[in-house]
């Protein structure tokens, strides 16, 4: 299953993680963060010019790049 990219979510969207595309550092740093494969998370707003992501990961607001979105494949609940 490959899924569709976290940036690709438009506010309001919930989806429940699929696989995390990211090389070792940042893949550590958002398993820290509470980003795992079967977690739901919802997209809360996109800031404007390609500016970052508020996504909610249980009860935990983080605010991603949108590069760093990219790598987390997610499956719309």
């Amino acid at each position: 299953m490959n899924g569709t990219p976290l940036s690709a979510l438009h506010p309001g969207d919930s989806a429940t993680i699929v696989s995390i595309h990211a090389e070792e550092a940042l893949h550590q740093r958002l398993l820290a963060l509470g980003f795992r494969s079967g977690k739901q998370v919802e997209l809360i707003r996109k800031a404007a010019f390609s500016g970052p992501l508020q996504v909610r990961v249980g009860t935990t607001d983080v605010m991603l790049r949108r590069g760093e979105a990219t790598k987390i494949k997610v499956c719309k609940a």
